[in-house]
C-alpha cells in the first residue's frame, strides 16, 4: 500500500494530529488538512482538492490566533497599533526588555498560536505528503505556461464566437488536466470549445464557470478600504459554503444603505460586512433601540443613536439638547419594564 493510500484509509474518528489550514495559490481555495508533525507556515504540501490532488500552502494552525472571541466581549482584536513610520517604530520596538517586542504587549496584535494535537473529525482530510523539489520545479513550469493556456484559450472562445469571459486557468499537478474559470450571464455551450482546446493541450480539460465574488477571490485587488480583498486573501476554511451577505447587516451596524458605498469591485455587498455583524447584534442586545424614551432628570429623552464603537448612546430632548450616555449607565429594570439611567451619572452630569 503506498502513502496516499495509507493516509486515506485512515480512520479520522480514531487519529489525532495537528491541523492546518491550507491555502491553494492558484484558485485561493482554503481547506483543513491533518499531518502527524509540526509544519511550519508557507511549507509546500500536496493535498486533495475539489479538483484532485494539488499543491497547497500551510496558513498556520487551525484555531484562532491569541484569545478566541467569546460572546459578549467588547475587547475585539484589530489591525496591529504599530503603523508609524520606520524611526518610529525603532524607537519603540523593544520596550526596557531588550527580550520582549513591541507587539508582545499590544492589544490590537494577533499572537500566533502553537500547533497542538486535535482529534481529527469532520471535513479535515489528511494532507498526501510534503511537496517535493521535482514538484516545485514543475509547479513553477505550470505557471509559465498558464499564460499561453489563456491565450489560446481566449482566441478558441472568439473563433466559437462565445459569451463568456476567461478569469483564469491552472494546471494541475498530480494529473495532466488544465481548468479554465471563466464567467457568464447565461448558460454556454462550450462542447465544441473543449474538443478544440484537447486537441492543443493533449490532456483532460475542465471548463468551471464561477461567480462574480468568485471572479474577485481568483484575481485580487485593493477594495475600497485599501487592503487586498478579503475573498482573496483571507478566506476562511469550507470557503465555498460562504454564507450570505445581506443589506440587513449593513442596517445593524448603522452604514449607509446606499449599495453603491457598500458594494465591493465585484458589484456585490461587501464580505466584511458579515464579519462584525453578530458582535453587533449581541451589542444591540443589551441596549436600549431607537426611538425608546427614557426618563432622565424628570424629564423624557429619545434614544436617537446607538454607537457601538464609541459604546454610547445619544439621547435628545426638547429644544434640540442632546447627551450621550456610556453603556455602562443604561440598564433595563426588570420590576418597572424600563430603560434607566443611574442615578450617580444623572447627579454627575446634572450637577
Amino acid at each position: 500500500m503506498d502513502k496516499r493510500s495509507q493516509r486515506t484509509s485512515r480512520s479520522s474518528s480514531d487519529e489525532y494530529a495537528y491541523v492546518y489550514y491550507i491555502k491553494n495559490p492558484s484558485y485561493n481555495d482554503v481547506s483543513l488538512g491533518a499531518w502527524d508533525s509540526i509544519l511550519y507556515s508557507g511549507t509546500p504540501v500536496m493535498y486533495e482538492t475539489r479538483f484532485g490532488l494539488d499543491l497547497g500552502l500551510i496558513v498556520g494552525p487551525m484555531g484562532v490566533a491569541g484569545r478566541p472571541y467569546q460572546p459578549g466581549w467588547s475587547e475585539v482584536r484589530g489591525a496591529c497599533l504599530h503603523f508609524g513610520d520606520e524611526k518610529e517604530e525603532d524607537d519603540v520596538r523593544y520596550s526596557q526588555d531588550d527580550s520582549q517586542h513591541q507587539c508582545d504587549s499590544c492589544f490590537c496584535c494577533q499572537i500566533a498560536k502553537e500547533p497542538e494535537k486535535m482529534k481529527v473529525s469532520g471535513d479535515v482530510s489528511w494532507i498526501d505528503h510534503l511537496a517535493t523539489p521535482a514538484e516545485m520545479a514543475r509547479y513553477a513550469e505550470n505557471e509559465e505556461k498558464e499564460e499561453y493556456a489563456l491565450r489560446i484559450c481566449r482566441e478558441k472562445i472568439r473563433k466559437h464566437g462565445l459569451n463568456m469571459k476567461l478569469v483564469t486557468t491552472h494546471f494541475m499537478l498530480a494529473e495532466p488536466k488544465v481548468v479554465f474559470f471563466f464567467t457568464a450571464e447565461e448558460r454556454v455551450d462550450f462542447r465544441d470549445l473543449v474538443k478544440d482546446l484537447s486537441g492543443v493541450f493533449r490532456m483532460r480539460i475542465e471548463l468551471r464557470q464561477i461567480g462574480d465574488r468568485d471572479e474577485s477571490k481568483l484575481i485580487g485587488g485593493l477594495s475600497v478600504c485599501g487592503r487586498d480583498y478579503c475573498c482573496h486573501a483571507m478566506t476562511g476554511a469550507g470557503s465555498d459554503r460562504k454564507s450570505s451577505v445581506t443589506i440587513k447587516m449593513a442596517k445593524n451596524q448603522n452604514l449607509s444603505l446606499n449599495s453603491m458605498k457598500i458594494s465591493g469591485p465585484c458589484g456585490k455587498l461587501l464580505c466584511c460586512l458579515a464579519y462584525e455583524n453578530e458582535y453587533y447584534l449581541e451589542e444591540k442586545a443589551g441596549c436600549p433601540p431607537e426611538g425608546t424614551r427614557i426618563r432622565i432628570d424628570r424629564e423624557l429623552w429619545k434614544v436617537t443613536e446607538v454607537n457601538i464603537l464609541s459604546r454610547k448612546i445619544s439621547l435628545a430632548a426638547s429644544e434640540g439638547r442632546t447627551i450621550s450616555v456610556p453603556f455602562d449607565e443604561i440598564w433595563y429594570n426588570d420590576e418597572t419594564g424600563y430603560w434607566e439611567v443611574s442615578e450617580e451619572y444623572q447627579e454627575e452630569y446634572f450637577s
